[in-house]
């Protein structure tokens, strides 16, 4: 069973808005700081967003004001609220899983990953 699985990727018009879903199956879910990161051809994976186990939420500078990260424990869920969108925000999305505190831009403290989903935005 994959662990993590996104939805909600896809094209839109600069300017527009798309949700993102994460759809985890692993164990204690709510225990795991949850993030998405993002990864634009021939660029390296970065971070974009957090949500740590408690409900606090971090954002990467050019997204801030646009981007909305939230959880729902019940669901086993995490989503990314994008708006506003623009060209350079286009990339292969992906949510990660991890119980680490010390190093959440890191790819390496992530202890599960999705597949990743495909956003772009068109100027």
């Amino acid at each position: 069973q994959v662990p993590l699985v996104e939805s909600g990727g896809g094209w839109v018009q600069s300017g527009g808005s798309l949700r993102l879903s994460c759809a985890a199956s692993i164990p204690t879910f709510s225990n795991y700081n949850m993030a998405w990161f993002r990864q634009a051809p021939g660029k390296e994976r970065e971070w974009v967003a957090r949500i740590t186990s408690g409900g606090t939420t971090y954002y990467e500078e050019s997204v801030k004001g646009r981007f909305t990260i939230s959880r729902d424990n019940a669901k086993n869920t995490v989503y990314l609220a994008m708006s506003n969108l623009k060209p350079e925000d286009t990339a292969v999305y992906y949510c990660a899983a991890t119980r680490d505190y010390s190093a959440p831009r890191d790819v390496l403290k992530y202890d599960y990953w999705g597949q990743g989903t495909q956003v772009t935005a068109s100027s």
